[in-house]
């Protein structure tokens, strides 16, 4: 599917909203790679003065429980907000920073929706699909869908629904604290997601390579 890069769409709307249609058709569910060592997480941060994205991905050993390795990216955003479009916003950048990567990695971890979107299309998916890599979105707000409310524990969970479809989970990481929300993204399974998520939030609220790339991307944007 490289041949539908992210950074190939111009800021076209409808041509945004139908290639979103199309690479949502593409989305894989399936279970995650037996030998599942590397994950990298991905974030962004933006300078919204120099109208430029920083995007930073995080190699994680899931055994070692360490980071082995962090690439990043930057470049001038070249997308307008839009609600629902944000992956084309993003994904470019993203993208950079994962390919930067010395140790390629068996599964993407994004900070975003994987098919808990209008059109079943997330950052995660987006990206899953457009580099052909199993990808889980864990998100920390909710675009679509209803859910019941949440036990206070680690490890609870209730579905999140959508037009009567389960279009992923709302999780608490941590007690008392914000729950996340669990979308597969592509080739990926929602209960191994969960699990895998729960199993790398050892310390926040998101898993810890998220967690490191949500940091170093907002330390790549300059100050003020």
């Amino acid at each position: 599917m490289r041949n539908a890069r992210a950074n190939s769409v111009s800021p076209d709307i409808p041509a945004a909203i139908a290639l979103q249609r199309q690479l949502a058709e593409q989305v894989k569910f399936c279970s995650l790679p037996r030998r599942l060592r590397i994950v990298a997480g991905v974030d962004v941060a933006y300078s919204h003065a120099a109208q430029r994205s920083f995007a930073v991905a995080v190699a994680y050993d899931i055994k070692q429980q360490k980071v082995l390795e962090v690439a990043q990216a930057q470049r001038q955003v070249e997308f307008p907000y839009v609600p629902g479009l944000l992956s084309f916003r993003e994904a470019p950048v993203m993208i950079q920073a994962i390919e930067h990567l010395q140790h390629p990695p068996d599964l993407l971890l994004v900070d975003g929706q994987g098919i808990a979107h209008p059109r079943r299309c997330g950052i995660a998916s987006h990206i899953g699909v457009t580099l052909d890599m199993p990808a889980i979105g864990c998100a920390k707000s909710r675009l679509v869908g209803k859910h019941e409310a949440v036990g206070e524990e680690r490890g609870q969970w209730v579905d999140l629904v959508h037009h009567g479809q389960v279009i992923g989970r709302v999780v608490r990481t941590k007690r008392r604290v914000k729950p996340v929300y669990i979308s597969v993204g592509h080739r990926a399974d929602l209960d191994q997601a969960v699990a895998l998520v729960l199993r790398l939030a050892t310390r926040y609220r998101l898993p810890d390579p998220v967690h490191e790339a949500d940091r170093l991307a907002g330390l790549l944007k300059p100050k003020g």
